[in-house]
């Protein structure tokens, strides 16, 4: 039973990952990403995800060195994800994006590292790398992002470890129950970026529903909708009454019921990209 903003799922290496945290995609270098993230730390986060793309890991870095500062607490107690770009993906090139990464990020270490796209002929002299990373002790676990079921299939025919996380555009108009299947059946943790589908679900007839049935917002109810099918989720948020609000989801249970009626609004629909068809 997932009860407050700590409490963690364990990874199938015995790590353990916080069900919720920030998301900083989208959010510029600059005052307001650092004061984000000290934020949310500030007030009980203790996840915080990041990527090499989003070009804003110094910004994240220094917001999580004020924030441990004026929380008091320890850099064990935070669990830091970033993530190699498809420009790296090679055996030496990620090597080297995960030292650039941990240099942006004033880090020593990261507690998960992703492979950020599914790109064909890439990613497996990339999780090369990776295996090697974790290996070596130098992060705590890694994973993959946007991978189909076919691309975890094809990753694991030659991988040593298995990945303790893939995370993908998960929603109510895009459940991923393929993806979501496959993964629980080999230990997998699901991960949710766009819970809220960048905004779009917010107006949704059925969801203000039962906001109203729960004395919620959509946005509450969505991410409780995420907790309860056991997929960890990182909304992003740069407002403090937003962030704060993200993470009132530990006071209430979506009834079996009202869990269902969410998971029937799917519709295979994506905000981003589809990972079988890009060209980036």
């Amino acid at each position: 039973m997932i009860t407050n903003l700590q409490d963690t799922t364990t990874l199938h290496n015995g790590v353990k990952m916080p069900w919720l945290g920030l998301g900083v995609f989208k959010v510029e270098e600059g005052q307001e990403l650092v004061d984000a993230v000290k934020f949310a730390i500030n007030h009980g986060y203790r996840s915080i995800d990041t990527a090499a793309i989003y070009a804003n890991e110094t910004g994240v870095g220094q917001g999580i060195r004020e924030g441990l500062h004026e929380a008091g607490i320890p850099r064990e107690a935070l669990f830091v994800t970033s993530k190699v770009w498809n420009a790296d993906l090679g055996y030496e090139e990620t090597l080297a994006a995960y030292e650039t990464s941990l240099q942006k990020l004033g880090l020593d270490y990261l507690d998960l590292y992703l492979i950020h796209w599914p790109v064909a002929g890439k990613y497996k002299e990339a999780w090369r790398a990776l295996e090697t990373l974790y290996k070596a002790g130098k992060v705590k676990a890694i994973g993959v992002s946007n991978f189909q079921v076919h691309h975890l299939q094809d990753l694991m025919e030659d991988a040593e470890i298995v990945p303790m996380v893939n995370q993908v555009e998960y929603h109510p108009r895009l459940t991923q129950q393929e993806v979501q299947a496959f993964c629980r059946e080999h230990n997998i943790q699901m991960e949710a970026w766009s819970p809220l589908m960048q905004g779009q679900l917010l107006d949704h007839p059925v969801l203000q529903e039962l906001a109203r049935k729960y004395g919620k917002s959509v946005a509450q109810i969505i991410l409780r909708w995420d907790l309860q099918n056991g997929v960890v989720t990182i909304p992003k948020s740069t407002k403090p009454h937003r962030i704060t609000e993200n993470a009132d989801v530990f006071n209430f249970t979506l009834t079996d019921e009202d869990m269902a009626r969410i998971s029937a609004l799917n519709e295979n629909l994506r905000v981003g990209p589809d990972p079988d068809n890009f060209d980036f």
